[in-house]
């Protein structure tokens, strides 16, 4: 089969297509045929060895969709043929991934393979990030920043079935018309040097009262002058250091949460992946797709999914 092996940490171009043999289950594992993967942020982080360094070679992706091929002993719960969504596997960049029952999930029917796809790390990290971390409460504001993305445009989704005020900032016009769609009640453009001053008008003059940040590293400082006082800050996304002055979290009895979605206990990983099911299901979730590639184009998905401005989730198809 086809996959992109790593041999070497760097850039987009150690990214490599070749031919490697066809997984097999052990027991309790499940063989899926690929059919879309989705590319993340710490996709990029692993391959480059800036997050922790996996060992060489491997093959890079946590998330994918596709069909139920092979099911080792003691699997229960699903069989061959069946469509499903994988979440946390490892090496899902290739026509085949080898995942452990645990991180294979029933794709409903209303869903398509390149939205299951984008299911795994954005969706559970908005929800954790949203009910596990800040512990949003229904009617309670909250500021997506960076919403257009894949992480964003989950948290939309997942807030406005909750009942949440969402807010949302993107860096386009397009992202901005996609965040009001996908349930903004603002979408605010962060490259205008007023923007935060239009959120706090739009709060009533209180601030939002959690925030959900995708690049703590330009806007963590503004984060703290911006929130309400006793808001939330859930540090989701971060690309360098920051500094800021803690007298803002001080005087207004704020609290800054950080996560990455690996930390995430099982059982609450399950759970959350019960409820994303019924939001599928029920048409309250519906993954945004940005752009697909060949299989072969991993590079130029990698350098995608860091440019500015994104709209939607990045894809590869095997």
């Amino acid at each position: 089969m086809r996959a992109i092996r790593v041999h070497e940490f760097g850039g987009p171009e150690v990214l490599r297509l070749e031919e490697v043999p066809a997984p097999k289950p052990a027991r309790g594992q499940v063989v899926v045929a690929v059919k879309a993967v989705g590319v993340n942020p710490i996709d990029t982080y692993l391959r480059a060895g800036t997050s922790y360094k996996p060992a060489l070679p491997f093959t890079p992706g946590r998330d994918a969709a596709g069909i139920v091929e092979a099911v080792g002993a003691g699997v229960r719960g699903f069989k061959p043929c069946e469509r499903v969504y994988v979440s946390g596997a490892v090496g899902a960049y290739a026509e085949r991934a080898l995942c452990a029952q645990a991180e294979v999930h029933p794709l409903p029917e209303n869903t398509s393979f390149e939205q299951g796809s984008a299911l795994g790390v954005p969706y559970t990290t908005a929800h954790r990030a949203l009910f596990g971390k800040a512990k949003t409460r229904k009617g309670e504001t909250v500021l997506v920043h960076g919403a257009s993305g894949g992480v964003g445009l989950a948290a939309l989704q997942l807030g406005r079935a909750a009942g949440l005020d969402m807010l949302g900032t993107a860096g386009s016009e397009r992202g901005l018309e996609l965040v009001a769609a996908q349930g903004a009640r603002q979408a605010f453009d962060h490259r205008q040097p007023d923007y935060e001053q239009r959120i706090i008008a739009a709060t009533g003059g209180k601030g939002p009262a959690v925030i959900l940040e995708m690049l703590a590293n330009v806007n963590l400082g503004r984060d703290l002058a911006l929130a309400a006082p006793g808001g939330r800050i859930v540090v989701i996304g971060c690309r360098g250091e920051v500094q800021i002055n803690p007298r803002d979290a001080m005087s207004r009895d704020l609290t800054i949460f950080g996560m990455v979605v690996m930390n995430t206990p099982a059982a609450e990983l399950a759970r959350i992946h019960q409820e994303l099911q019924a939001g599928l299901i029920g048409g309250t979730l519906r993954p945004v797709i940005g752009r697909s590639f060949p299989l072969a184009e991993a590079p130029q998905a990698h350098r995608t999914v860091l440019e500015p401005g994104a709209c939607g989730k990045i894809v590869l198809i095997p």
